[in-house]
């Protein structure tokens, strides 16, 4: 079975500023502030009294409101960047979400949809029906420059069997294993700089572990995780040095989630290990960092295939230390950050994004404790 979006349970111009002027007694140098849509931080030269012979230059953070100030915050800026983003299907998941935050960042976004799906979800585009959720914050409609198919269970086409090059659901698709989908980008292209994982499928998900098959099992440790080291493997190649990718784990890599079973549990604890080997390896061949986020429950239409993913939203607004619930955006935000230079020396990281549910042993709503 491919690798279709992933189960969201895991489970969706700024210009710089005018530099700093320093007291007569310190040397001038550049500095540069910016600007919000609220507030900004403004960084003020303020000669202070010091002995003679340690005269210096101490610079305040003041705040300000932006209303009297040209300043502005500090900016993920990503134009000139090209994403390829593996495991969007639809505009109601955590690569949706990831899309969407890279191109408000100005990144140029390419798109990698499963097969079965790409008929649907390329309509639905052309027909103006995802219009709604492509507007960004500045009224724009977010621009996907193109969807390529994709199947990232099949490394090349000497592994695809052929039960699947004969199943209508592939009819009238080509190029669509990691490789040959690597190699159209790069003579499209030439070049990423992002890549983003966003795929997952268990088929027996919904089996516990003892009733999972090895052929379910593997099936999940192969769409999942492996995956994410082939399209590294195969996208390396024409990542621009100091390029990123992330992918989408969830906590039950590391807890017990009853029902989050067909050995997906085992196939995100192995994506995490993969992060961690993979930020070394692909560090040292191409300056690549690796990060994935841990993300929280969302009510996407892939977890909805779980069966209990409201349920979980439920639990984790109960007893998150943020009591709210997560949205996709938060997620994309938080994307947007590890794959732009300011999080340049982030790499092999597991990065938290659920409203601090992680942190906690014990359920606050449990009878028990009440």
């Amino acid at each position: 079975m491919g690798a279709s979006a992933t189960i969201s349970m895991q489970m969706a111009p700024i210009r710089p500023c005018i530099a700093l002027k320093a007291a007569p007694f310190a040397k001038s140098g550049p500095c540069q502030l910016y600007r919000s849509a609220s507030s900004s931080l403004k960084l003020r030269s303020v000669p202070v009294p010091v002995p003679a012979n340690h005269s210096k230059l101490i610079t305040r953070a003041m705040s300000q409101d932006s209303s009297d100030s040209n300043s502005s915050g500090l900016p993920i800026d990503l134009r000139g960047k090209r994403a390829f983003i593996a495991g969007i299907a639809d505009d109601n998941g955590y690569g949706w979400a990831i899309a969407k935050a890279l191109a408000s960042a100005g990144a140029e976004i390419l798109v990698g949809t499963w097969v079965p799906a790409l008929n649907i979800f390329e309509t639905s585009l052309r027909r103006g029906k995802f219009d709604e959720s492509r507007k960004l914050a500045n009224g724009s409609l977010m621009e996907i420059t193109k969807v390529y198919a994709l199947d990232a269970v099949f490394d090349s086409p000497e592994d695809v069997p052929e039960e699947i090059k004969n199943n209508k659901r592939y009819a009238g698709s080509s190029n669509w294993t990691v490789k040959e989908a690597a190699e159209l980008v790069e003579n499209d292209f030439g070049s990423i700089d992002i890549l983003v994982h966003s795929l997952a499928n268990g088929p027996e998900v919904t089996k516990p572990l003892l009733e999972t098959s090895r052929k379910g099992y593997l099936a999940a440790i192969s769409a999942s995780s492996y995956s994410f080291v082939s399209l590294l493997k195969h996208f390396l190649p024409i990542m621009n040095p100091g390029g990123a990718t992330l992918s989408l784990t969830y906590i039950a890599s590391e807890r017990t989630i009853p029902g989050y079973g067909g050995g997906m549990s085992s196939a995100k604890a192995a994506l995490e290990s993969d992060t961690r080997v993979l930020a070394f390896e692909a560090g040292r061949k191409g300056q690549i960092r690796v990060n994935t986020i841990s993300a929280g429950p969302l009510g996407s239409r892939a977890a909805k295939a779980i069966g209990f993913i409201d349920k979980m939203i439920d639990y984790s607004y109960s007893n998150a230390p943020l009591q709210k619930e997560l949205s996709a955006d938060e997620v994309g935000n938080a994307a947007a950050f590890l794959v732009s230079p300011l999080a340049s020396a982030v790499t092999g990281s597991v990065i938290y994004v659920d409203n601090g549910l992680n942190t906690m042993g014990i359920a606050i709503d449990s009878p028990t404790v009440n």
